[in-house]
């Protein structure tokens, strides 16, 4: 809940602030940067401005860190007043004021960023050129001084520019964790029956590089799921997979296009996609928590199975999966979405996060997160290579296996590998939710 403040409370946190600033320089003896948000009205404070704090943060560490700039100190204050944060730097203070300076003039939200250098003199070092309003751009200290913008306009226009800023934030991250979740995916090796860095598996139309091809090429669309995903936010879930739909038509045609006509993410565009959809519905805070990002897929998938498969027959069936489900029952990807991917909850993620908490290898936690998703799910790609009858087989060869070595040896694996090879087979479902569990992983990983 979002609090007001008057002028004497902006005024005590202003001279706590100069005090903290000034024994940090005494303490050190070095340049710092004391940054608040500039934020006009009552409401200094709220999620979304704290939201947009974070992010000036993680701007300036990370372009002090690629310039070279230690950070000596640094502490933050989450108040009523608004956040403020106060980073004490190993440099001439000139060089520190260049980079904040280029901050606050071209980051998406730098209009809104008060990042003052103070060097170890206690003086602060000036901006070479007047701060422009955010409203009209005029010099912001004349519009202040006459009042050309009301408080209403200023705080419209800067809720525009945080909600703006960060959904594109939310967007590019998501996107570029999907694509790096696809790329782990195909560089674990060695897997048995599938594209790696050693081999191509039982395929002959596909290789390491046709996957690294196709994961760039859904970038864009992975960012379009997110942003869906936030519009439709308010919308029942399954309003959101609909609006999807299109969109994954069209990242398919990508997918192709980058390929040359081969066939290498077409479960992880619905799949992968799906999550993203769900990644946009949420608040970022609840990025870090698989349970929430699966139950909302699982929301957004409701009905898939009755909608998509309901009076399919093997003689009406058009596609594998519809023929597999007329056959057998077995619902496949659509089943495991709408039931919020449980395999991957229960099974590939907890191993592959165990496995890495151990010290293992991306490929060994890999490997063992993609083999414990093949002992529990039944792979449509399993089943029509190799039939019902053997894919259970090897389900049940599998998990006994990993009840022995929950994390079996490369060798053992490779063998494993050889033998998918010489009988054609090729889990490419298990691959597309073992994606998913790098993707979870990699959200879990992330700083917010």
């Amino acid at each position: 809940m979002t609090q007001t403040v008057d002028l004497s409370q902006v005024l005590e946190a202003r001279e706590r602030r100069v005090y903290r600033q000034q024994a940090l320089i005494e303490q050190y003896g070095l340049p710092l940067v004391s940054f608040s948000m500039n934020i006009a009205g009552p409401i200094k404070n709220s999620p979304l401005i704290r939201r947009g704090f974070l992010l000036g943060k993680r701007t300036l560490l990370t372009q002090l860190k690629l310039f070279g700039i230690a950070v000596i100190h640094q502490e933050q204050t989450d108040a009523v007043t608004g956040c403020e944060g106060l980073f004490v730097a190993d440099a001439k203070p000139e060089r520190v004021k260049r980079i904040t300076g280029a901050i606050e003039d071209h980051a998406p939200l730098g209009r809104l960023y008060d990042m003052d250098v103070i060097g170890a003199d206690g003086a602060k070092l000036e901006r070479p050129e007047p701060r422009r309003c955010l409203i009209c751009g005029q010099p912001a200290r004349e519009c202040a001084r006459s009042r050309a913008h009301s408080v209403e306009e200023l705080q419209g226009a800067t809720r525009t520019m945080l909600m703006t800023a960060l959904n594109d934030d939310d967007a590019q991250t998501a996107a570029r964790l999907a694509t790096q979740a696809l790329l782990y995916e195909v560089c674990v090796t060695p897997k048995p029956g599938l594209v790696d860095r050693w081999n191509n598996g039982s395929h002959r139309d596909m290789d390491i590089y046709s996957f690294m091809s196709s994961a760039a090429a859904l970038w864009p669309y992975f960012e379009t799921c997110v942003k869906i995903g936030r519009k439709t936010a308010h919308q029942p879930a399954p309003q959101t997979l609909s609006a999807l739909r299109w969109h994954g038509v069209q990242a398919e045609c990508d997918m192709l296009r980058a390929t040359g006509g081969v066939n290498t993410h077409k479960g992880a565009v619905y799949s992968m996609g799906l999550l993203c959809g769900a990644l946009g519905r949420l608040n970022r805070e609840q990025w870090t928590e698989p349970l929430a990002v699966l139950t909302e897929t699982a929301a957004m998938a409701r009905g898939s199975v009755e909608r998509e498969l309901r009076g399919v027959t093997d003689e009406t069936a058009s596609t594998a999966g519809q023929r597999f489900f007329a056959l057998y029952g077995v619902t496949g990807v659509r089943g495991e979405a709408e039931k919020g991917f449980p395999t991957v909850l229960a099974y590939g993620l907890p191993v592959l996060e165990a496995g890495l908490s151990q010290g293992k290898t991306p490929d060994e936690a890999g490997a063992a997160a993609l083999l414990a998703l093949l002992a529990h799910t039944a792979d449509t790609n399993m089943i029509a290579r190799g039939g019902m009858k053997r894919q259970g087989e090897i389900r049940a060869k599998i998990e006994a296996m990993l009840r022995a070595a929950p994390y079996p040896a490369k060798e053992t694996v490779q063998q494993l590998d050889e033998a998918f090879m010489a009988d054609n087979l090729s889990p490419g479902g298990s691959a597309d939710l073992l994606s998913l569990c790098w993707m979870l992983h990699f959200l879990r990983e992330a700083r917010i």
